[in-house]
C-alpha cells in the first residue's frame, strides 16, 4: 500500500495535501475498485470537514467522499470527466480530486504512519 508520508489522511480515506489538494487513498481505491465516474463538487462552494463533498463510482460500487478540512473549493479535476481511471492509476497524482482554499482542518486527520496502522 503506497502512504505518501507528506500527505494527512482522513479516517474515511481522503487525502489532503498542504496546498489544499484532496484525493482518495490508494488503499481507498484498491477497495472501490475500477473507477467508472467521479462526481465532483462546484468550484466556489463552502464545504465542512466531514461534510460529503463528491461521489466516486466503480464498477463495484458508489462511495462518498469527505472534505478532510473546512473552507471553499477553488478548483476540480475536471480531466477526471473524460478519464476518472486516473483515480486508480494515479491516486496522490493525476487522480486528485478538487483542491481547497482550507480555513480549518478536520480534526481526526493522520499522519502516514497512523494512517498505515489504521488499514495496515
Amino acid at each position: 500500500m503506497n502512504i505518501p508520508s507528506d500527505l494527512k489522511y482522513a479516517a474515511s480515506h481522503e487525502w489532503l495535501k498542504d496546498d489544499g489538494t484532496v484525493g482518495i487513498s490508494d488503499f481507498a481505491q484498491d477497495q472501490l475498485g475500477d473507477v467508472v465516474y467521479v462526481e465532483l463538487p462546484e468550484v466556489g462552494r463552502e464545504v465542512k470537514a466531514g461534510e460529503t463533498v463528491a461521489v466516486v463510482e466503480s464498477v463495484k460500487t458508489a462511495s462518498d467522499i469527505y472534505s478532510p478540512a473546512s473552507g471553499t473549493i477553488v478548483a476540480v479535476n475536471e480531466a477526471l470527466g473524460s478519464a476518472p481511471e486516473q483515480v486508480n492509476g494515479e491516486p496522490y497524482g493525476d487522480g486528485w480530486l478538487f483542491k481547497l482554499d482550507v480555513t480549518e482542518e478536520g480534526g481526526d486527520l493522520m499522519d502516514a504512519a497512523a494512517y498505515e496502522a489504521a488499514n495496515g
